[in-house]
């Protein structure tokens, strides 16, 4: 993927840099009149470990890898975009640096592309980027004042109870059953700790535990999200 964006840029003649955050890919479009700022726009370029069941012409046609979350079309967009504003280079004063940001879902890639300087040389004085949203018809932007994608942790918590015969419950303490009071009383963490007038989701999407049917388990795992819009009650969720 990241050979066919710097394929795609060094076409357009862009200045390309590969190798940034392991597989990112930056383009720098210096325009033709008297120096001003520079504009990082960003879109993400990797694929997620799914398959893709859509009946589309573009489904993936690999198995266990799927452009999912529309990083497909945020990359072919972004390429149009710089095709676009390459044309009309001699008419832009300052620079467009167009950063193609490897591992947004999960470990983190534009803290790693910021640490390997992707904010310098030219100094980024603001950066956009954009999310295709299945939910907008085609042809419409959908804008807002203040925050419009929201805030994502992660959490993960571990129950330690004592594992016992399922025969003998009494003689335990069952992480099952305990993970699920918790899971019931994260539910009300939005409804009662959170004011009406904020927005916040808490989603458990994982919990494993146990062994055996006739086994009272001893540790349960649980992991979910945290989304918020506040940063304030982002940093207050946790307690």
């Amino acid at each position: 993927t990241a050979a066919r964006i710097a394929s795609e840029l060094h076409a357009m003649g862009l200045e390309v840099q590969t190798g940034v955050a392991k597989t990112g890919v930056v383009g720098l479009l210096r325009g033709g009149k008297s120096a001003g700022k520079t504009l990082l726009v960003r879109a993400d370029i990797d694929a997620l470990p799914l398959d893709e069941q859509n009946d589309v012409s573009y489904r993936s046609r690999n198995p266990g890898v799927m452009h999912a979350c529309g990083h497909d079309a945020h990359m072919a967009m972004l390429l149009t975009a710089i095709r676009v504003l390459a044309e009309h280079r001699h008419e832009l004063a300052g620079n467009l640096k167009f950063v193609f940001q490897p591992a947004e879902e999960g470990p983190g890639g534009a803290d790693l592309m910021i640490e390997e300087g992707v904010l310098e040389n030219p100094k980024v004085d603001a950066a956009i980027g954009f999310h295709i949203w299945n939910e907008l018809p085609v042809g419409v932007v959908g804008v807002r004042p203040g925050p419009l994608m929201a805030s994502s942790d992660e959490f993960e918590i571990v129950i330690e109870g004592q594992g016992t015969h399922a025969a003998d419950p009494h003689l335990g303490v069952d992480a099952v059953v305990v993970a699920a009071h918790v899971l019931t009383a994260l539910q009300t963490i939005v409804s009662r700790s959170v004011s009406p007038l904020e927005s916040a989701v808490l989603s458990v999407g994982k919990i494993v535990s146990g062994s055996a049917h006739n086994v009272i388990a001893q540790t349960a795992h649980m992991s979910g999200t945290v989304r918020t819009f506040n940063e304030a009650l982002r940093a207050s969720m946790p307690q």
